[in-house]
């Protein structure tokens, strides 16, 4: 049996130590979309007069939690199979197409942002001299 160096000890600990800290991370962030969806769900029952069981709410808050990594893995695989790195409104509307009022939506908000955006304009590439004389920008006709 070969001995183990001190190199592979800390390797496999700093590879675990990641483990833990991702899913640290993931905790934590589970815990705070819980709280935001009890919130949530409090403040729609208090709106509509309604009382909502705290279990109905742990089971919400899971399944919207679940829902979202999901989109999440969707979006970046979307992004991925078009060679981008960054996820854009295109894929977040391709994610929504099985809903056809929420991608409706998505795609009126897509255009709002996109007419609230200032308008660049593009650098045109200029004529060479053998284009200006093949065509002239001003013709006229003379009539008979």
């Amino acid at each position: 049996m070969d001995p183990v160096t001190m190199e592979e000890c800390f390797d496999g600990s700093d590879a675990e130590k990641e483990d833990d800290d991702e899913e640290e991370a993931t905790t934590h962030l589970r815990d705070r979309f819980r709280l935001s969806t009890i919130n949530i769900a409090e403040t729609e029952a208090k709106n509509n007069t309604m009382e909502i069981s705290p279990s109905v709410i742990v089971c919400i808050s899971d399944l919207a939690f679940k829902y979202a990594e999901q989109l999440a893995d969707d979006l970046e695989l979307f992004a991925h199979h078009a060679n981008r790195k960054t996820v854009n409104m295109n894929d977040v509307i391709l994610c929504a197409h099985r809903n056809r009022h929420l991608a409706d939506r998505l795609k009126s908000i897509s255009y709002d942002l996109k007419a609230k955006e200032p308008h660049s304009e593009k650098k045109r590439k200029k004529s060479s001299n053998k284009e200006d004389k093949a065509l002239p920008s001003v013709v006229h006709i003379d009539s008979c």
